[in-house]
């Protein structure tokens, strides 16, 4: 008989339309050669930093940060196996190099990752689970920051974005009530700010056509 999860689940399907034979072959054979083992995870030989993205959705933003800064490696986190598939094959396309990949809960990366492995972190559009009842679904809780603060460098960068109000809400409630991280904009410009080298999501692009602003969470590790 099998346990219980180790962790619940923060994501909802793994899988939305059919793939086509060409997205089935990326999964088949490209997607083991940049997929993450946790044990046995990449070091930052040949990079100056290993940077970590958390739900990266059909992966433009990490995309567009692995072209920009070729001399960091990329991981990217996403249980998603479309949006996976969508990342896949810009990264075959372009022939990005400095992109792994992670298709399973990222705690269970946290878990192996040494101190100081990750220098910069973006959590980007977690599923807000709006619904009273889901609320123990969303990623980002007290135990998340820890295991994320765990394995970043002191005062190394943490952004969150999240068009959801009630999200943003709970998400600065447990980033300022915990120990871990020190928040940075605390102005009403800052929140709206995306960063200097942003590049727009899917997601992003539909809720603002929608009327939903995102919000943006600038944070350094303690």
């Amino acid at each position: 008989m099998y346990g219980q999860p180790k962790f619940l689940s923060s994501f909802g399907r793994r899988k939305g339309r059919a793939f086509t034979p060409r997205q089935q072959a990326l999964l088949d054979e490209y997607l083991p050669n940049v997929a993450i083992n946790p044990d046995a995870l990449p070091d930052s030989q040949g990079y100056d930093a290993i940077n970590l993205e958390i739900g990266f959705g059909a992966g433009e933003h990490l995309l567009a940060m692995a072209k920009h800064y070729p001399e960091t490696l990329f991981i990217g986190c996403e249980p998603y196996l479309n949006g996976v598939v969508h990342l896949l094959g810009k990264m075959q396309e372009e022939n990005i190099q400095n992109i792994r990949i992670y298709t399973d809960d990222v705690r269970h990366l946290l878990e192996v990752m040494p101190a100081g492995y990750i220098r910069q972190a973006y959590i980007l559009f977690p599923d807000p689970w709006p619904k009273w009842r889901h609320r123990l679904r969303r990623l980002i809780d007290h135990d998340l920051l820890r295991m994320l603060a765990g394995v970043q460098a002191e005062k190394a960068p943490l952004l969150i974005a999240t068009d959801h109000l009630d999200y943003s809400a709970w998400i600065l409630e447990h980033l300022l009530s915990g120990e871990w991280y020190v928040w940075q904009g605390n102005t009403y410009e800052a929140w709206r700010t995306p960063p200097e080298e942003w590049t727009q999501t899917r997601y992003q692009q539909k809720t603002t056509a929608e009327g939903r602003e995102p919000v943006f969470l600038y944070c350094n590790r303690r």
